[in-house]
């Protein structure tokens, strides 16, 4: 099913997760409640399709109890604190030569607190910004917005929080040669960039052709590299 087996669980994901208060132990083990919300993720199921009994090997929970654990690590922030500590153990694995940058919509079937209509994909989507390094491994992503706002909406505090992400995993900024599409063409995300010391990398967006911005391409005060760009 390409879902992380048990001891790749206990390794890198357990270490992370809490520990029960008040004397409170679940009655089934942790790797196997993991094994459950990872097929659910990977599949696309509906937690209640969620088939419990081929994840464990005792007693089974319900589908209910394995959402209650998914919904109180996600809100602890325990599932950003695995990412992070396994960007940090494996960064030798990273080709961060260049990084690229994108917005993804997502259809919301069943809603959600950031959801909105997408007209281009006519239906109910949320948002999020994602930065990969140059072979496509993902580095970080940010809150999901609602899905009727474009990529360049709050696009400063959504980048700060990815770039807050990665210097939490030891990931260094300075230099870093960011390549993205026309769609983030704007004064406000190359500033964020450069606040950072990252190097952007932005397509021209030709709707500002008359924009003090893009004339300060022409200008040279921003330099956009077709020939990195087109390798990405």
């Amino acid at each position: 099913m390409g879902i992380l087996n048990k001891s790749t669980i206990e390794k890198w994901v357990l270490p992370h997760l809490p520990i029960e208060e008040r004397g409170f132990e679940t009655t089934a083990p942790l790797a196997e409640i993991v094994e459950g919300i990872f097929h659910r993720l990977k599949t696309g199921c509906q937690w209640r399709e969620l088939p419990t009994k081929e994840f464990f090997t005792g007693k089974i929970l319900s589908w209910q109890a394995v959402y209650y654990y998914f919904n109180k690590w996600s809100k602890g922030g325990f599932w950003q604190k695995i990412w992070i500590s396994l960007l940090k153990s494996n960064l030798k694995y990273l080709d961060l030569s260049s990084v690229e940058f994108d917005g993804s919509h997502t259809p919301t079937k069943n809603g959600g607190d950031a959801v909105g209509y997408q007209g281009r994909k006519a239906c109910k989507t949320t948002n999020a910004l994602f930065l990969c390094d140059n072979q496509g491994i993902m580095l970080g992503m940010s809150t999901p917005q609602k899905g009727d706002h474009h990529d360049l909406f709050q696009i400063q505090v959504l980048f700060d929080e990815i770039c807050v992400m990665l210097k939490k995993a030891n990931i260094s900024l300075n230099g870093l040669f960011l390549n993205a599409d026309l769609g983030f063409d704007s004064e406000g995300f190359r500033q964020s960039c450069e606040k950072e010391n990252i190097i952007p990398n932005v397509k021209l967006n030709p709707r500002n052709e008359s924009s003090k911005e893009t004339q300060s391409y022409k200008t040279g005060t921003h330099i956009f590299d077709e020939e990195l760009y087109g390798d990405a």
